[in-house]
């Protein structure tokens, strides 16, 4: 009983901190359990429209299949995947895109994988309020997502060999009352620095007194999870690391820069502390709103993945936002960053910037130089790992 009780309170809570909740509406609401619902549930999967046991799609490369085309006024409410393509690094080369009310730039855009979190391109389980993938390569997403006139979800496959099975259900309510005013819309956009250029690879720790007294107030040159113009507010990341270099890669702090600031008014003290861990983090965990499902050891070629939700206090804008953090401190370190952000805000959007080709999506260690990528001679070189 305690254990249902803490899933129904899970859910509940989650749309009024988002600040999507208005009572003068139904479908735009957390269900109330105890009273009968107005909305009109539906849902769109792969299950064969005969009944026969091919409950699942084919995708060839290079084919974008349509998974949702649905009318409004209406909302999301959960997405679940997997999928089965034997080809290496597929998770990076399927992209989900997801586009409101006609409009021809998506407002979701990602490689399926980065999207759930799997932004080191291999599958592994890990829990949070609103994305999770568990046992076994089931993919879930719980992000509320409502929509005023039309809803459009895209799977495009990138890769060479053909998507063997792709199962999907997609639930979503209906209802005829319209969205209430000033409805904020979810959004989802993939960034990637690879590698992320450090201003020198002539230290040998991230201790380095060249290091340590180099100051960044401004930011310059960090890595950009997104930026959004309109108004709104940003709920999280999810973001991955491939070292390049030896060392700690989280010597680095987040700063968001909220309606044209030219110095950021919230600047952290370090990544670990940010996704809130601690020490360099030490072992995986995964909690509701943050975790490091994968920690690698602090070694060129090593892999971690981590996560942060900010369902307690999304951070608002009115104009604009640009969320960032350093790749090492004030940027010295030339790791490998891919990230997904996540937000909701008014229509319409900033266009996103051109999704990198999928090779270059595709994790490889980058010859950068500095601790673990360079030869005895000095110059750079790919660490056999």
């Amino acid at each position: 009983m305690r254990s249902v009780l803490r899933r129904f309170y899970r859910v509940v809570l989650v749309l009024p901190m988002l600040g999507l909740g208005a009572k003068s509406q139904s479908f735009d609401q957390p269900p109330n359990l105890m009273q009968k619902q107005t909305y009109t549930l539906h849902r769109a999967g792969s299950k064969e429209i005969t009944n026969g046991g091919s409950d699942y799609r084919s995708i060839n490369p290079g084919d974008t299949r349509i998974l949702l085309d649905a009318d409004g006024p209406g909302l999301i409410s959960h997405m679940w995947f997997t999928i089965n393509d034997p080809e290496p690094y597929h998770l990076k080369r399927i992209v989900l895109r997801i586009y409101w009310d006609g409009e021809t730039d998506p407002s979701v855009e990602a490689p399926i994988g980065d999207f759930f979190g799997l932004g080191t391109g291999d599958y592994f389980n890990w829990e949070s309020k609103m994305l999770s993938v568990g046992s076994s390569r089931a993919l879930n997403c719980f992000f509320p997502m409502p929509y005023g006139k039309h809803a459009k979800i895209t799977v495009t496959n990138e890769g060479k060999q053909n998507i063997s099975n792709l199962y999907y259900n997609i639930e979503y309510r209906t209802d005829h009352h319209p969205l209430p005013p000033n409805t904020l819309y979810f959004h989802a956009q993939y960034r990637q620095a690879v590698p992320n250029v450090g201003w020198t690879n002539q230290w040998y720790s991230n201790y380095d007194p060249l290091v340590v007294f180099k100051r960044n107030p401004e930011g310059t040159d960090n890595y950009l999870w997104f930026e959004a113009k309109g108004s709104g507010q940003y709920v999280g990341v999810t973001m991955s690391v491939l070292q390049n270099q030896d060392g700690w890669w989280g010597e680095g702090n987040d700063m968001f820069y909220i309606d044209g600031e030219s110095i950021p008014s919230i600047s952290g003290t370090g990544a670990e502390d940010y996704f809130l861990g601690a020490w360099d983090f030490g072992t995986p965990f995964s909690y509701q709103l943050y975790g490091a499902p994968v920690v690698g050891k602090e070694e060129a070629g090593s892999r971690s993945s981590v996560y942060r939700f900010h369902l307690d206090s999304p951070i608002p804008f009115s104009k604009s936002i640009r969320a960032t953090i350093e790749h090492g401190h004030a940027n010295h370190r030339s790791d490998n960053f891919s990230s997904v952000a996540y937000w909701y805000q008014t229509e319409p959007h900033l266009p996103f910037f051109p999704l990198p080709a999928v090779d270059d999506r595709i994790p490889v260690v980058h010859a950068v130089g500095g601790p673990g990528n360079s030869s005895p001679d000095g110059k750079p070189t790919t660490p056999n790992r």
